[in-house]
């Protein structure tokens, strides 16, 4: 008699379209509002319409996808909302209808939060992006003549946002984009694509302020985490990076539209890097257009096999055709490395490529211990390369420093 009881008690409780919260909120269950958990019915109007009532609820409210699969074409959640205290919580995983990023939109986008106040996007579920038809056309064909794709989470015109614990997979573009955004803070997310899937940054910042990131675990095929024009302000902790391009600054000196591309107080800190191509990385292309890169710290950093542990290359051209000779307008200094330790599978371990009429200044290097671990495993001497850098090098410093 109990069992049937409380079997009822739950049929009744799933059978709301919200069931009220101790704390007062609200649960929006989009399996209420049609979502079916297949992966094949397309449930981007039930998820709409529940972020739409969560949206107006005027307590906290929260949108549940619960356990199961479910397609979701392109969709932007929109606010701002009644309330500042708003949920989109994920137990089960969204899935990207195949080819979403092929259809012509200029949005380059899949599941969007757009002017949000308040927002927590949570659950430890999981976004497909189903990458792998567009990655294999970017692979075969010359730069261009496939689409570009689309990012899988972006935030974006948003402040107070926290998006902890999903696990992002197969993105066409990159995984979790942050935009023109204040006070957000990314952790416990995982990142996982192929090493040789292009374009897919674990995480994105881009024209924002007061961004944390922390304990990320990120393997995919581009940078694990990239920070790009126009950011100032930002925390990165605790992130585990490879396969992949490493964590970098940039690349600046390319986008239209900005007169200026400025990047300042940015700390990483505790670090690891395996077999990626990068470790601590900041770009810039060799062009005119003005900028700076400033108050920069990283710190506590393990490499593993890294190509290049510690670089900054202000002579960016992934594809050729650059002009010849081109320095770069952007202008680094005082940027911090301290307590980087590890192996390089290059033999130059600390490269400073910089610009010819803005040198870097102001490099501090400070007990860092970087070797050589040549193809046979042995270890070996490392050597560090400068050009147009200038700086400092205090304690125990491997390779003996070139500033």
């Amino acid at each position: 008699m109990a069992k049937a009881m409380l079997g009822l008690l739950v049929h009744l409780h799933a059978a709301l379209l919200f069931v009220p919260e101790p704390a007062g909120g609200a649960v929006y269950n989009v399996a209420r509002y049609g979502a079916r958990g297949d992966g094949a019915a397309d449930s981007t109007r039930p998820f709409l319409r529940a972020w739409a009532d969560a949206c107006r609820s005027p307590r906290p409210a929260t949108v549940y996808v619960p356990r199961g699969r479910y397609l979701l074409g392109r969709a932007t959640f929109v606010g701002p909302c009644s309330s500042r205290a708003v949920t989109f919580s994920i137990a089960g995983t969204v899935v990207a209808p195949a080819g979403y990023g092929w259809d012509g939109s200029a949005s380059g986008q899949w599941i969007t939060f757009e002017s949000v106040v308040g927002l927590t996007v949570s659950g430890g579920g999981t976004l497909d992006g189903r990458g792998e038809a567009l990655w294999a056309c970017k692979k075969k064909r010359p730069r261009g003549q496939c689409p570009t794709g689309a990012s899988s989470l972006t935030i974006s015109n948003s402040r107070d946002v926290v998006v902890d614990g999903l696990r992002s997979v197969s993105s066409e573009l990159f995984h979790v984009v942050v935009l023109q955004s204040r006070g957000v803070t990314v952790r416990r997310v995982t990142v996982d694509a192929p090493a040789d899937s292009p374009n897919t940054d674990g995480i994105h910042v881009h024209k924002s302020t007061d961004v944390a990131v922390y304990d990320a675990a990120i393997r995919t095929g581009d940078d694990c985490v990239s920070v790009g024009p126009g950011n100032s302000n930002l925390w990165i902790e605790r992130v585990a990076c490879g396969p992949g391009h490493g964590i970098s600054i940039g690349s600046l000196g390319k986008q239209q539209g900005m007169a200026v591309e400025a990047v300042e107080n940015v700390t990483v800190k505790t670090t690891w890097f395996t077999g990626t191509t990068n470790g601590l990385r900041i770009k810039t292309w060799g062009s005119s257009k003005r900028g700076y890169v400033r108050g920069v710290t990283f710190a506590d950093a393990t490499m593993s096999a890294v190509a290049n542990p510690i670089i900054i290359d202000q002579h960016y051209c992934p594809d050729g055709g650059c002009a010849a000779g081109q320095s770069s307008g952007i202008k680094i200094t005082g940027v911090e490395y301290a307590g980087v330790r590890g192996s390089s599978s290059t033999p130059v371990a600390v490269s400073f490529d910089c610009s010819r009429t803005n040198p870097c200044s102001g490099i501090t290097l400070r007990d860092v211990k970087l070797t050589y671990r040549q193809k046979s495993l042995k270890l070996a001497d490392a050597a560090s390369s400068c050009r147009y850098a200038q700086g400092t090098a205090s304690g125990l410093v491997v390779p003996p420093s070139c500033l």
